[in-house]
């Protein structure tokens, strides 16, 4: 199956992220209604807002479905604004120059790079799973396994772990997704997700507790997400990397290629939301 790294698959790959996340703010909105969780589409671009300090906090997808207007950027800002939340914008470099332009006007400034790699769900085949690996689904009941499972995998960096135990808690709650478990000698040792849409798999949700790295276990959970997406008729798996990580090394290395690398912008600090940064007050 030949996939060509071109717009119409940043659009398919985009979305597919988009849809996810929209579901993960949906989640927490059912799990914490006080917190004002929400999403907006505004011409194709998905804002949204999980709180002033999640990484949830931005848009997805834009400039990749309509054309540049500044009154589609105006209407993202206030959206931001309304919640006291600052203002990123995740942007594919096969979007149309001009959003990054306007962009540029508006003093926005590029702060971080996600690789964005994909892979044909049935083709190349993944090395079998260690013997003493034995993955399965999570079941009705074992969500909080799930997310405290997945904390434990950050329990190595300083100040995460009640974060990441937050974030896993409303992934596992988020519609849409499969979650699964790799377990060792019978123990609970790593995590994946498998979120499926417009025939998108998005793999996320990877983590495994530092005792048990190195063993196959991430190895064995992407073999099982794949043939579940090939059950469910899934044309594509896609995930995201740090640049020239051992994240992205691994994707490569079973299959995976490189669709892009894409861009996150923020606001600068004292920027007025609405005009061009060198235009007047």
């Amino acid at each position: 199956m030949n996939v060509f790294a071109d717009l119409t698959l940043a659009r398919r790959l985009e979305r597919a992220e988009s849809l996810a996340n929209a579901r993960f703010v949906e989640a927490r909105a059912r799990l914490a209604p006080g917190s004002g969780a929400a999403w907006v589409d505004v011409a194709g671009t998905y804002a949204m807002f999980d709180g002033a300090s999640s990484p949830l906090t931005q848009t997805f997808g834009f400039g990749l479905f309509e054309p540049p207007a500044s009154r589609d950027l105006d209407t993202i800002e206030r959206f931001f604004a309304e919640r006291s939340a600052p203002v990123f914008h995740e942007v594919s470099p096969l979007a149309d120059p001009e959003h990054m332009a306007l962009l540029s006007q508006r003093g926005y400034h590029p702060i971080e790079l996600t690789t964005v790699l994909y892979r044909p769900v049935l083709d190349h085949e993944i090395a079998p799973a260690a013997p003493d690996i034995v993955v399965r689904r999570v079941q009705d009941g074992e969500q909080d396994l799930w997310a405290r499972t997945a904390a434990l995998g950050w329990s190595d960096t300083a100040g995460l772990d009640a974060f990441m135990l937050d974030v896993g808690r409303v992934s596992a709650a988020r519609a849409d997704t499969v979650l699964f478990i790799a377990e060792l000698d019978g123990r609970p040792v790593a995590t994946g997700a498998l979120a499926i849409g417009d025939g998108i798999a998005l793999l996320a949700g990877a983590s495994t507790v530092p005792g048990a790295r190195a063993r196959g276990a991430q190895l064995a959970l992407l073999a099982t997400r794949l043939s579940v997406a090939a059950d469910s008729r899934c044309e594509l798996a896609m995930m995201g990397a740090l640049p020239g990580s051992g994240s992205q090394r691994n994707a490569e290395r079973h299959g995976f290629r490189v669709a892009y690398t894409r861009t996150k912008w923020a606001l600068t600090a004292g920027s007025d939301p609405g005009r061009p940064a060198d235009g007047p007050r």
